[in-house]
């Protein structure tokens, strides 16, 4: 009886939508699935044009799927052992560096978030002011010279940590999610600043960290500019570059060979390219699922609000 009293009493709440909403509705759910489909697309045919021969993909006979399947490229391109070098060295550059970023921005933004911080709008000019204007490439390259870290493993790491737009985005966060009341309720406790910083604000704080981790991740592991200037030595460069390397080995034997061999030589040098984008950019897809949802939390809040 319950139950039926119930459900004729949900079907006259029950507020059918007018046709100009449902129009709406359709209109923001197919621009949706096209951006959706815009953005996954070309990521789909690069992993399809991996495995796919050039000549099917140079007459348009690739779009969905592989006309065939074909290895050679990764097959070759895993043959390197400077791939695997390049490898190691950038998972160990991307964690090592991830962290120094977190830990060099992250107290930083909390720091110019207090309000009682002494001189804290002449600080915040101070990290503002090199978002506008830079040295140079020459000047950071004497720099870095000077202080013995040209063909060092740190030099990826240490001196391109600080990133004024992290803390300026971690300052913005602390500043509109940890309420004030919860410092004065931890000094009533006794509790000091960096007691208060370490067992209450970070686990507050992590969208904030995903964020700041992600894009320094990201940062780091697509980077091959400055290991190019900085890093000569072969078993200290990152994978990006193992693979610009390879690329253009590649291009130069193209130009010594002729006849069948220059062919087969293109076919596998188009091949690579392919799979190179896949085995450079695998990792970080993986890894940006799990903190897409932190991620979004993160950027919205550390961007809009003030």
């Amino acid at each position: 009886m319950e139950l039926t009293i119930k459900k004729k009493y949900l079907k006259k709440t029950k507020v059918e939508k007018s046709w100009k909403d449902r129009i709406f509705d359709f209109s923001v759910y197919g621009i949706a699935i096209l951006m959706m489909i815009l953005i996954i697309y070309p990521l789909w045919f690069i992993i399809i044009a991996s495995f796919s021969n050039p000549v099917d993909i140079a007459n348009g006979n690739v779009w969905f799927w592989p006309k065939e399947w074909k290895i050679d490229g990764y097959i070759e391109l895993l043959k390197q052992e400077m791939i695997w070098i390049g490898y190691r060295n950038t998972i160990i550059y991307t964690i090592v560096g991830t962290i120094i970023a977190l830990f060099v921005n992250i107290p930083a933004g909390y720091a110019l978030s207090r309000q009682d911080l002494f001189g804290r709008k002449w600080i915040s000019i101070f990290y503002i002011t090199p978002m506008f204007i830079g040295g140079g490439l020459i000047p950071t390259y004497l720099v870095v010279k000077n202080f013995g870290l040209i063909d060092t493993f740190w030099v990826l790491v240490l001196p391109f940590s600080v990133s004024a737009f992290n803390i300026i985005i971690a300052r913005t966060f602390f500043k509109n999610s940890i309420p004030e009341t919860l410092w004065e309720a931890a000094q009533i406790d006794g509790c000091g600043t960096i007691r208060y910083f370490f067992t209450m604000v970070l686990p507050l704080s992590k969208a904030i960290l995903a964020v700041i981790g992600l894009w320094t991740a990201v940062g780091i592991w697509n980077s091959w500019f400055d290991a190019m200037i900085y890093i000569s030595n072969e078993n200290l460069q990152p994978l990006q570059l193992v693979l610009r390397r390879i690329l253009i080995m590649n291009e130069s034997l193209l130009g010594t060979a002729s006849g069948e061999l220059a062919s087969e030589l293109r076919r596998l040098s188009e091949m690579m390219k392919y799979a190179a984008i896949v085995v450079s950019t695998l990792p970080i897809m993986c890894l940006y699922p799990f903190l897409q949802k932190y991620f979004n939390q993160g950027i919205m809040v550390g961007s809009i609000k003030e």
